[in-house]
Parts: C-alpha cells; structure tokens; sequence
C-alpha cells in the first residue's frame, strides 16, 4: 500500500471531511423526460383499437 494513503476512518475530523467531499450519487442523475414514454403507450393504444377494429369489421 502507498506510504501516502491516509484512512479516512483513522479519526473523526478526517471522516466528516471525506464524507462531506464524496459527491451524492442519488442526487447526480435527473430524471428522463416522460413525454417520450406517454407517446409510446398512446401510440400502443391506437395501434391496438386499429387491429381490434379491422379484425372485427
């Protein structure tokens, strides 16, 4: 192991400022756009009427 390799757990101090420096990774990716996803189930849902109607016609 590197002689400059310190533990962040080897006190207190050095904890806090290793955990208040690591980047949240909840808080690192958005949520993707839902408008993409309403389109395809309405786009599934006429294309399932269609069928429906043409078969029974």
């Amino acid at each position: 192991m590197a002689e400059n390799y310190t533990d962040p757990s080897g006190n207190t101090a050095q904890f806090r400022a290793f955990v208040e420096s690591s980047p949240d990774p909840g808080a690192a990716a958005p949520a993707p756009p839902r408008l993409p996803l309403i389109a395809g189930i309405g786009a599934a849902v006429v294309l399932v009427v269609l069928v429906a109607w043409l078969a029974l016609s």
